[in-house]
């Protein structure tokens, strides 16, 4: 009988030992989740010592987005619009979250692999940050710093769930909880080892208690390092964005004529004629917006063709003549009908003037470079034409927008404007660089993925109002939108229902062919479903083409359609 006790209570031990096994992956995930969480929070702290675009999640954000095809980008620019980068970003984490349970249960069985994988993946941070085109060697230091105290985390929690093999716990030493010590160590089996090894099985000794508190000071310690980092990253810009808050915009030499009266239709639904700062689209590659210090900043003008190259600063600029001009801009990814487009009105410095102070001359007056390229502080390249720049229309480095100096999220301090074509080969925002070279030699960013190196905006328009699957009552339906062909303005707008008769819209004051232009046809609505499409002329004559295409590679085509159910 004694024997049979003793057997019955050691199997009874191994049997509870074994039944650990499951709880023990799961504190295993959690320490890898641990261990990930104290990497980034190191590295958030040293990359707002480097620059914030160091860290390893933007990082190895913005290199899946030069890698990523072009179809993919459109697709998160169509569904995602300016959120694309939030659940860019939010999607890294997540991945993040279980690459590190995964490692943190490799490293139960295999605990230095671990932490090795910690460090691979650091290493990749660190590659993506010093690969990414304005990278360089320091930019490295926030992943190898954050996966090497990722990796030592990872490697001390762990620790407390499977320390040096152990002999197996007397038989009546077992509580009813499983533990053999006041500190919470309990002995469960090796993997491997047999629930009725004996003495002679191989145990690993366990400390749960250990691994939680070691666990919570560990969250709680990068909680804190996470804290200040994002406290020094806001006082590194504290600087740029109080040269924003001090920058006096001044008083126009060449101000823009007043707008007519008559170019706003105040209809309900229908876009304003200005669109505000804080809805104006915004479509770029930053998963962070660079925040520069006006103060800082400078702008380099050489290459070929260059007889003078420049270097200037924002005073520089400011001393110059200054126009403000209405201007619209529209980005390429823009479908049929859609937001990527605004007006805005934008003081700054022609552009031409710079450049023929540099002694730069366009093609046309035998100038060696027909193209200009853009850099941004973020290491995006964005290709001009030249003569686009230099044949007299009011192409600008953009210093203010609607009254104020340009918003961080659009370009603060300088960005390019140039009415008529669209932003991917225009619009360059925290610029720092312009380089004159050719078509033939060089291929900007958007260029080598798959985009037209020209692109003249499209002449376009879009029914803002009534919307689509709208319940307008019977009788007199205002339908209103705007048409846009910068550069050669708007001559007239039709608009039609159920494929019929084109009907003329009522146009609005035009402020000039630079901007976009609202419309309004008074529909008499019968009851039913009906689909209404508008069409724009330009104002060479040039009627908006019907037929459907894709925005890649130099602008969507088609007729905006709206369909609604009149009751």
């Amino acid at each position: 009988m004694k024997e049979s006790d003793a057997q019955h209570r050691g199997t009874t031990g191994a049997e509870r030992a074994r039944r650990s096994r499951a709880p023990l992956t799961v504190l295993a995930a959690l320490g890898g989740l641990v261990a990930a969480f104290c990497s980034l929070a190191a590295a958030e702290l040293v990359s707002a010592l480097v620059r914030p675009e160091a860290g390893p999640v933007t990082a190895v954000g913005g290199a899946v987005v030069d890698r990523s095809p072009t179809a993919l980008k459109e697709f998160a620019v169509r569904h995602f619009g300016t959120g694309d980068k939030a659940v860019l970003e939010l999607g890294i984490v997540a991945l993040l979250a279980v690459f590190a349970m995964a490692v943190g249960v490799l490293a139960l069985h295999h605990r230095r692999t671990g932490s090795a994988a910690v460090l691979l993946f650091g290493a990749v941070g660190a590659a993506a940050a010093v690969g990414r085109p304005e990278g360089s060697a320091p930019d490295a230091l926030p992943s190898v710093v954050g996966a090497a105290v990722g990796a030592g985390v990872l490697f001390a929690l762990i620790g407390r769930l499977t320390t040096a093999p152990s002999r197996p716990p007397a038989s009546g030493s077992v509580s009813e909880s499983g533990s053999v010590s006041e500190s919470g160590a309990g002995a469960v089996p090796e993997s491997g080892a047999g629930a009725g090894s004996g003495a002679g099985g191989a145990y690993r000794a366990v400390d749960r208690r250990g691994f939680v508190v070691m666990a919570a000071v560990a969250t709680a310690v990068s909680a804190g390092v996470g804290l200040l980092g994002r406290r020094l990253t806001s006082s590194v810009q504290a600087g740029a964005t109080a040269s924003r808050r001090d920058l006096v915009l001044p008083v126009p030499d060449s101000p823009a004529p007043a707008v007519p009266a008559g170019t706003g239709l105040n209809i309900r639904g229908l876009s304003p004629f200005f669109t505000p700062d804080q809805d104006f689209y915004r479509v770029d590659t930053a998963l962070v917006v660079p925040r520069l210090d006006a103060a800082e900043w400078r702008l380099r003008i050489h290459g070929e063709g260059v007889a003078r190259p420049l270097s200037v600063g924002l005073h520089d600029l400011l001393r110059r003549e200054i126009i403000e001009r209405d201007i619209t801009l529209a980005c390429v990814s823009n479908e049929v009908g859609g937001p990527y487009v605004g007006n805005a009105r934008w003081l700054g410095v022609r552009l031409a003037d710079l450049l023929r102070e540099a002694g730069v001359r366009p093609p046309s007056a035998g100038g060696p470079a027909d193209q200009l390229v853009a850099r941004s502080v973020d290491g995006m390249t964005i290709g001009t034409p030249v003569e686009a720049v230099m044949d007299g229309r009011d192409a600008m480095l953009a210093l203010g927008m609607n009254g104020e100096p340009l918003p961080f999220a659009h370009g603060f301090p300088v960005r390019m404007v140039v009415p008529g074509l669209y932003g991917y080969v225009s619009a360059c925002k925290w610029i720092e660089d312009i380089e004159l070279t050719t078509f033939d030699a060089y291929d900007a960013y958007w260029v080598r993925r798959s985009w037209a190196q020209q692109a003249p905006v499209k002449t376009a328009s879009r029914i803002d109002t009534p919307r689509a699957l709208a319940s307008p009552k019977p009788g007199t339906v205002p339908v209103a939108g705007v048409a846009w062909a910068q550069h050669r303005g708007i001559s007239r707008v039709e608009v039609r229902v159920d494929g019929g008769q084109w009907h003329p819209a009522r146009l609005a004051a035009a402020d000039n062919r630079d901007t976009w232009r609202q419309w309004v046809w008074e529909w008499p609505a019968t009851s039913g479903r009906h689909t209404l499409e508008v069409r724009a002329t330009d104002g060479t004559g040039a009627t908006q083409t019907g037929r459907r295409t894709d925005t890649v590679p130099d602008g969507a085509t088609g007729w905006h359609s709206v369909e609604v159910d009149v009751s």
